[in-house]
């Protein structure tokens, strides 16, 4: 089959379309013709050689894609071939065919197009487990969400917002990312480049602070996030895209505020975990809304390439202009 194949770790230009070897489907997978897969921050990383490939994924990049059932394993259940399908896999997006757990796999409901269902899975997964497996949320309590225009923020907007959040605060890059997260959601966007975050948190907030922070961002941000850290507040850290070492760590605030300061890795997951997880976004999402297109929540993609352009849609994304999932179309497959 062909594949997008990374030459040697690098840039963009290290990705060309060759030939890979087409996989098999355990008893419990099944083989995915693919139509579209979408592209995560994760998928740099690993092009570049500084993330690892999960234990028993492919080499190739990307976790989340939509298409048809081309074979199923002996122990599947709730699938047959030519079913429209979506969902998240620990790596082999990027090629005509993927294989992917069958308790990782969703129907594909008619409202959602093959692009939108793949920008689903790993962002959409993310956030929910973020705010409500890892951060507990309850109605009421102030959201914080920084990178509030990458994919995993622009679902998390949406899920705090449906459940209650009482304000949602996001930090961007640009006037025109705080405008957009407000008209999805958020209740203040805040272009960090112009303002200091911090201190406009704490003034909406009349000192209090937020219950939540959800964290891409980690070195850069360490001292203003306890400093807008609530009493007893949770943050999840997802990321660390300014450096992960802290070299001078003040415990006080962590003490005098209690806060609880929990790291979470979806990739690295048990299949029992993620199946939960995959539960929850199927029931509370994709059928609730999406499948109903009733705008409560939405998926929100910002382009679509053709895969011939792959090195174009990893520029794109590194850009940081990005409002929302780029989506790759596997031409050959459509």
């Amino acid at each position: 089959m062909q594949a997008v194949i990374v030459k040697q770790p690098g840039d963009a230009s290290q990705l060309t379309i060759g030939t890979f070897e087409k996989p098999t489907p355990t008893d419990t997978e099944l083989l995915v013709k693919v139509k579209c897969f979408a592209l995560n921050r994760m998928d740099i990383m690993q092009r570049e050689g500084a993330y690892p490939v999960a234990t028993k994924g492919s080499p190739l990049l990307g976790v989340e894609i939509s298409g048809t059932v081309e074979a199923i394993g002996k122990d599947v259940k709730d699938f047959k071939v030519g079913d429209a399908v979506f969902g998240l896999l620990p790596g082999g997006a990027y090629a005509q065919y993927a294989v992917i757990e069958s308790a990782l796999t969703m129907h594909k409901p008619d409202g959602l197009s093959f692009e939108e269902a793949s920008a689903i899975p790993e962002t959409w997964f993310t956030a929910y487990q973020a705010l409500f497996f890892v951060a507990e949320m309850k109605k009421g309590q102030d959201v914080l969400i920084h990178a509030g225009a990458s994919g995993v923020g622009i679902a998390a907007i949406q899920l705090a917002k449906e459940a209650g959040a009482n304000r949602i605060f996001v930090t961007v890059g640009s006037d025109e990312k705080v405008k957009f997260c407000e008209s999805i959601g958020a209740t203040k966007g805040i272009n960090y480049k112009t303002e200091n975050w911090s201190d406009v948190i704490l003034k909406e907030t009349e000192g209090k602070g937020v219950d939540i922070l959800v964290d891409f961002i980690a070195r850069d941000y360490w001292k203003q996030n306890i400093e807008v850290m609530a009493v007893d507040g949770h943050w999840v850290i997802l990321a660390y895209m300014s450096g992960s070492v802290i070299e001078t760590f003040d415990m006080i605030p962590l003490l005098r505020k209690r806060i609880r300061i929990e790291g979470s890795n979806l990739r690295a997951r048990s299949l029992e975990y993620k199946g939960k997880l995959r539960c929850a976004i199927y029931n509370n999402a994709v059928l609730k809304h999406f499948a109903k297109q009733d705008g409560e929540l939405k998926v929100l993609i910002d382009k679509v390439y053709d895969w011939e352009d792959i090195q174009d849609a990893h520029k794109y994304l590194e850009s940081n202009q990005s409002m929302g999932k780029i989506v790759v179309k596997v031409t050959p497959n459509q």
